[in-house]
């Protein structure tokens, strides 16, 4: 007769919300904060760099300019995927949106609400995969987020007597804009990052070695 008695593996067993690791490490700090700071400096040359842009694509279709949102949403992604934790995409998006409006921009504090937006288009994303899914089709989705959530915030902070037709041109453009720019961008940054070494006491660095 069989005797042996089964021991759970807590570690195996837990799945889904109960499987989040909350607790930050000082390396994760430190890192999101460097990304943090990193995409902040991304803001202020495309606080300037997108007028061009937009003063072509705005005479085209009214809201089309919003193609252009990408660059501001790359932080959040960028920071789940590597921090892989809760409060990493709000943390290096506001973080970046923070010292944006420090440093100076024609937004001033309301620099900030965007950040926060944001940041919690994309946090929201990863959490509906209980932060446990981090292949380029979530990455894609939460650039998505973020854009749509920026889209309806600018809609209603800087385009509030906008007409019907550039109020779905505009969110459509910044839900694109973050999919392919904060989304896919952010996930071939990370992948560049982990190939190079940098990203060894992160799980997204590990996973890349193992391919290799």
């Amino acid at each position: 007769m069989n005797t042996s008695v089964h021991t759970p593996n807590p570690t195996r067993e837990r799945r889904g919300f109960a499987a989040i690791t909350w607790r930050w490490r000082v390396v994760d700090i430190v890192v999101a904060s460097v990304i943090g700071v990193a995409c902040a400096a991304l803001f202020l040359v495309w606080n300037i760099g997108y007028e061009g842009p937009s003063a072509l694509l705005t005479p085209l279709l009214p809201g089309l300019q919003g193609l252009l949102t990408g660059p501001w949403l790359i932080a959040g992604v960028l920071g789940a995927l590597i921090i892989r934790k809760p409060g990493a995409a709000l943390y290096t998006e506001v973080l970046a949106a923070v010292i944006s409006a420090l440093v100076g921009n024609q937004w001033g504090p309301l620099t900030i609400v965007s950040g926060i937006v944001q940041g919690l288009g994309a946090e929201l994303v990863f959490l509906l995969f209980a932060y446990a899914i981090w292949r380029l089709p979530v990455a894609i989705l939460a650039g998505a987020g973020a854009g749509l959530a920026a889209g309806i915030n600018d809609r209603i902070l800087w385009y509030a007597g906008a007409d019907a037709l550039f109020t779905v041109v505009y969110i459509c453009a910044t839900t694109v804009s973050g999919a392919i720019i904060a989304g896919l961008g952010a996930w071939l940054i990370a992948r560049g990052l982990a190939a190079t070494g940098a990203l060894g006491r992160f799980a997204a660095g590990r996973e890349v070695s193992r391919r290799v």
